[in-house]
């Protein structure tokens, strides 16, 4: 703990893919968290890689020191940094491992590393001052859905998640970004889709979906259908997608998250597990959380919804996974490297 007023102050560093973000945690609460988002990819369809790193090497310093100005704290306060170590982008974890090394050295404090998916999962134990916390019990389910990643997970501690469930092929995420970049949307896809898709038809369009075992997902097929549609649809009229632009969106979201909730309601039942969260960029889809909603009604669901600021990534889920580890004795040695991926899924 720290020597001089025995609050445990965490600083956290998220720099996993091309948001550069830290934030503060005394005490279990969170005191400040900042996010430089990078808008240079949008021209390009998708994050660059190079371009992400280099924008890390500017941002991070500042990022940082606002986050210690606005939690109204000193650095030589700070007890432990906590940072991504992986999974993302190798360049970008780089840069924040880096940082993370020389400032635990600078300050004699411990370091600790921090899965950025279970930094999503544990997105779900951020507390404010002020505000009740609806903080899940273990064991939970956590559906964890992002440009990367689709998983149910089993939430047994802050230590103990396993996978049971995961895309074969391409993430939900990666699912919206295909159909927006089909007719004429923009990158990031899902914020897109999900704004049309409240003003359009869900059942006007029907596409195929995938049929795997178990609690796996595939969205590969998902996207050539919804390809196929349109192109077949744009040979008869050429003004198919500006007119059908909303219905196109409301029918392929409702396919993805009725693939994404069915599976989940399987996993729910076989574990007899009713505690049900879910996490990630795509958690902020406003059809995936209504879809929530309605299963909790229909099948007794107790459901976690994490703040919409908290879904995207953001370095205040990195600090509280990092407070858990902290307070557990869980440290990082000085000759930790990044990892780009994880064999073991989480």
């Amino acid at each position: 703990m720290d020597k001089k007023n025995n609050n445990v102050i965490i600083l956290g560093v998220e720099s996993s893919c091309d948001d550069t973000s830290a934030a503060i945690i005394k005490d279990g609460y969170l005191l400040s968290n900042v996010i430089s988002s990078q808008a240079v990819h949008s021209a390009y369809g998708g994050v660059v890689p190079e371009l992400a790193s280099r924008a890390h090497q500017q941002n991070i310093i500042p990022t940082i020191d606002q986050a210690i100005k606005r939690a109204g704290i000193n650095k030589s306060d700070i007890s432990a940094i906590a940072y991504t170590r992986g999974p993302g982008l190798m360049g970008s974890l780089l840069v924040g491992t880096s940082f993370a090394k020389g400032f635990a050295l600078a300050l004699d404090i411990p370091m600790v590393e921090v899965n950025h998916l279970q930094g999503h999962v544990l997105a779900h134990f951020i507390k404010e001052e002020g505000v009740e916390p609806h903080i899940p019990e273990f064991p939970f389910l956590c559906l964890l859905v992002s440009g990367g990643n689709s998983q149910i997970v089993l939430v047994n501690s802050p230590f103990d998640m396993k996978i049971i469930g995961q895309t074969i092929d391409d993430a939900a995420g990666e699912a919206f970004d295909k159909c927006a970049k089909v007719i004429g949307g923009p990158y990031p896809g899902g914020p897109y889709v999900d704004k049309l898709a409240k003003e359009g038809n869900d059942k006007v369009f029907n596409f195929a979906k995938p049929h795997i075992p178990g609690y796996d997902y595939s969205f590969s097929g998902l996207k050539t259908s919804f390809l196929y549609l349109v192109r077949d649809y744009l040979k008869e009229d050429p003004g198919f997608i500006e007119k059908n632009r909303a219905d196109l969106c409301a029918s392929f979201q409702r396919a993805v998250i009725e693939t994404l909730m069915e599976k989940l309601k399987h996993a729910v039942r076989d574990l007899k597990i009713n505690r049900v969260a879910v996490a990630g960029g795509v958690s902020a889809n406003s059809g995936l959380r209504n879809a929530y909603q309605e299963y909790a009604s229909r099948y007794g669901w107790d459901i976690y919804l994490p703040k919409f600021s908290y879904t995207t990534d953001n370095a205040a889920m990195i600090a509280t996974a990092g407070m858990f580890k902290y307070m557990n004795g869980e440290f990082d040695s000085m000759d930790s490297a990044p990892y780009s991926r994880v064999s073991d899924g989480i």
